[in-house]
């Protein structure tokens, strides 16, 4: 599950750079909902992502997102400026300095 795999680098780059300007937000589409994805959560230990659940998979089509995992990062004024379609290692020394440069 590619989703799963993201997910520990998802809630350690939230632990290390989650502050007033940058926000990691989990959107589960898997049809457990709500608590399928916070007992997912519990099971990694992850305490900092803030999860929300579409188990319609709605949010999916509204968003464009023809693959999962989805990752899009949105500016302080709600616009898409970023958008990758797969697994990532998200608490890399080069996704850091992206988000970095995004947050300028």
């Amino acid at each position: 599950w590619p989703c799963r795999e993201e997910m520990p680098s998802l809630e350690r780059l939230q632990k290390e750079m989650g502050s007033d300007s940058f926000e990691v937000v989990a959107v589960s589409v898997d049809r457990t909902g709500l608590k399928g994805a916070k007992d997912y959560l519990a099971g990694i230990k992850g305490e900092a992502l803030k999860v929300y659940a579409d188990p319609t998979a709605r949010a999916g089509s509204q968003l464009k997102a023809i693959g999962m995992p989805s990752t899009l990062l949105i500016d302080r004024e709600g616009r898409e400026i970023g958008r990758l379609i797969g697994p990532a290692e998200w608490d890399s020394p080069a996704a850091k300095r992206l988000i970095e440069a995004a947050l300028r």
